[in-house]
């Protein structure tokens, strides 16, 4: 099992709206960036775990926890031209982008912010917390999973 962080602009897609969904579950589709497209395809797998974090937000900050529950597949939407990410050079025989399915695990009391990440010294490496990452999708350490949870536990004492 790894661990991952995924990003989403909680006025596109929050916690709470993965909270709400069938089964607590839906596809994380969307993602049109190269490098996160290959996590999703080749290194991302069921059984996974990811924090969610809120982005272009005051604050941005990890909000909970949610399980990856299918390997990465061809994200559909690319083929949609009414879908606000169809991509007209991803085809059925030669797919771009991908996408796998997720499940709610646990909404945190409080949002772990980002300039509160930055402050743990285990963090410093993390990369959502290093300058200049746009990454959508990024990996997460066991050492660093397990300081995040600590965190949250704390917040909910």
């Amino acid at each position: 099992m790894r661990h991952w962080l995924f990003k989403s602009e909680p006025t596109t897609f929050s916690i709470d709206a993965l909270k709400v969904c069938p089964k607590r579950t839906t596809c994380w589709d969307g993602v049109r960036n190269y490098q996160a497209r290959n996590m999703l395809r080749d290194d991302i797998h069921a059984g996974d775990l990811a924090f969610f974090y809120h982005s272009n937000c005051t604050p941005p900050g990890i909000v909970g926890i949610m399980e990856i529950v299918s390997a990465g597949y061809i994200d559909h939407t690319a083929h949609d031209p009414y879908s606000d990410h169809y991509d007209p050079t991803s085809t059925a025989e030669n797919p771009r982008w991908f996408m796998v399915d997720v499940k709610f695990s646990k909404k945190f009391k409080k949002i772990i912010a980002l300039d509160d990440l930055k402050t743990y010294p285990a963090l410093s490496n993390m990369q959502v917390a290093r300058k200049g990452n746009r990454l959508s999708i990024t990996p997460v350490t066991p050492e660093e999973w397990q300081q995040i949870l600590k965190i949250a536990a704390h917040d909910e004492v």
